[in-house]
């Protein structure tokens, strides 16, 4: 069956709007802040072959990688109608294991096999593992917390009882993470609703054909945007600051060839992986690849799995991009997948200068603060990411205090994190002047200064605390990020990556980095 170019529109919006109704409904049924408030998931709806066909505007380091967790599942499992499988092993496609993910088939009346797939992903706040919020500074990743390969967390409908309480027998905050759960089992209920109607509505052979045809049209688009480019090949490097263990910096080096609308992205030359947890699987850089590679695309190309056929990705095993079983990966995820995109953008300003922006805040400041919560008498667990300054671009100054690249998030607000938690925002604004100066300016970080009202852990994973985010075409880099504790109002610096035990009244203060600027100023 062809489709005409608005029957194609017609139905990429289409499924593109299941995608966002299930997010929806994780937001609006989530238990915990992380995803009541943050809304820090990703949804999905993938074809027989778990090919990505349609995502919601979620978060890019999950939905690049989803497919290879989707694919783990199909490949490892029998699915039946009803059944929904979970999984987090980094190793079988997944991020890092605060993130879970669900997948469920959709079968239609009269069918014995899956005519599609709905998957989300959801960062859970506790994990288990060495720290509370599973984000410790860890040397393997049997020490980052509980680990479940592809299982069948429901079966025909109902949830599976033993595989929810292993689940819940290794997290500190049993409730939270059950809530979420079932958050994310009605959000893939809802989709698999979504696109039986949409079926109905619009018949089999046609959604069918619609859900590879969006593919074949993304290819198509990415590669005519490739022929937009200057044919070359364009290197670059940048580092980590350091893997918390004493080594660092860390090189990124990529290079891009780009020739007759296809690219091969080829990170040979980058450092072995490290002890520390900064380490990135597979999967992270094919998803800061796919984002690079989307945002690269002139034209509105649909973000499914038809984008990467043009391009090829070399991603050495046992380098830091592309880490062996057991390493630690928690901050590959989050930490190293900012980096990757800011290696491979620093790469494709050659090729492209009037597009490129300079280096975000190139972080996504993660801080946990986990103990026991004597007011209310319950463990807690709080996690978030915290924004910093977006990169200028060639006609626009970078925003201030926003999640850029791989992250997507919003913030706690302030009531909600005082209501929920035994903290205390001390202050909390714009980090004037952190922004790189230029011909248009970086974007500011934020300042973000928490009290513990009791006793805590502190985990922190940070970024950019050594080496400045960079300017382009002459334009100054954006400040660094700055770490400290405040004990009696004498403030005290912390590593880029630690974990610390505060005491109730002491203070965390959280400066993240500000975005490079683009131009000269005196241009």
């Amino acid at each position: 069956m062809k489709l005409d170019a608005v029957a194609l529109a017609v139905m990429n919006n289409r499924l593109g709007a299941i995608a966002e109704e299930m997010g929806v409904v994780l937001g609006q049924s989530g238990y915990s802040p992380n995803i009541k408030e943050r809304h820090d998931f990703s949804c999905a709806i993938f074809d027989a072959r778990g090919e990505l066909v349609a995502q919601a505007a979620h978060i890019p380091v999950h939905l690049g990688s989803t497919p290879l967790s989707v694919r783990a599942a199909i490949e490892r499992l029998k699915l039946n109608p009803g059944d929904i499988a979970a999984l987090n092993d980094p190793f079988a496609g997944g991020t890092h294991l605060p993130d879970l993910t669900l997948v469920s088939p959709i079968f239609l009346d009269g069918e014995k096999r899956p005519f599609a797939f709905a998957a989300n992903r959801a960062h859970h706040a506790d994990i288990g593992g060495m720290a509370p919020g599973s984000m410790a500074l860890a040397t393997e990743i049997y020490q980052e917390g509980f680990r479940l390969p592809p299982v069948k967390i429901a079966v025909g409908g109902e949830v599976s009882r033993d595989v929810l309480a292993l689940f819940l027998a290794n997290t500190r905050v049993h409730e939270e993470r059950e809530g979420d759960l079932r958050a994310q089992i009605a959000a893939l209920r809802v989709g698999a609703n979504r696109l039986r109607a949409l079926v109905a509505t619009s018949g089999r052979a046609m959604v069918s054909a619609a859900m590879e045809a969006l593919k074949e049209y993304a290819a198509r688009l990415m590669s005519a945007a490739l022929h937009e480019v200057r044919f070359g090949i364009y290197r670059a490097e940048d580092f980590m600051d350091d893997d918390g263990f004493g080594s660092g910096p860390v090189a990124i080096r990529a290079a891009i060839e780009i020739r007759n609308g296809r690219a091969v992205v080829d990170f040979t030359g980058s450092a072995p992986q490290v002890r520390g947890s900064i380490n990135a699987n597979y999967a992270i850089t094919l998803s800061a690849t796919f984002y690079v590679m989307k945002c690269l695309a002139a034209e509105t190309v649909p973000a499914n799995e038809g984008l990467m056929k043009p391009i090829k990705l070399i991603a050495p095993l046992g380098s830091i991009v592309n880490a062996r079983e057991p390493a630690a990966v928690a901050g590959g995820n989050v930490e190293t997948s900012q980096r990757i995109v800011d290696v491979l953008f620093r790469a494709l300003a050659k090729a492209a200068p009037d597009r490129i922006p300079a280096a975000s805040s190139g972080s996504m400041s993660n801080l946990t603060i986990g103990g026991f919560d004597s007011f209310r008498g319950r463990h807690f667990s709080y996690y978030e990411t915290i924004a910093g300054g977006a990169g200028a671009s060639p006609n626009h100054a970078g925003a201030s205090g926003i999640h850029t690249h791989m992250t997507n998030t919003l913030n706690t607000p302030i009531e909600a994190l005082e209501a929920y938690y035994p903290m205390r925002v001390t202050e909390y604004r714009i980090r004037r002047g952190s922004g790189g100066r230029g011909r248009m300016r970086g974007g500011d970080g934020l300042v973000r200064e928490i009290e513990c009202l009791v006793d805590s852990n502190v985990s922190l994973l940070t970024e950019r605390r050594r080496l400045r985010p960079w300017g382009l075409a002459g334009g100054d880099a954006g400040a660094l990020g700055i770490n400290s504790i405040v004990r009696r109002n004498r403030k005290t610096s912390l590593p880029a990556k630690t974990n610390v035990d505060v005491k109730a009244g002491e203070r965390v203060r959280i400066e993240t980095p500000g975005g490079g600027g683009w131009g000269r100023v005196s241009d």
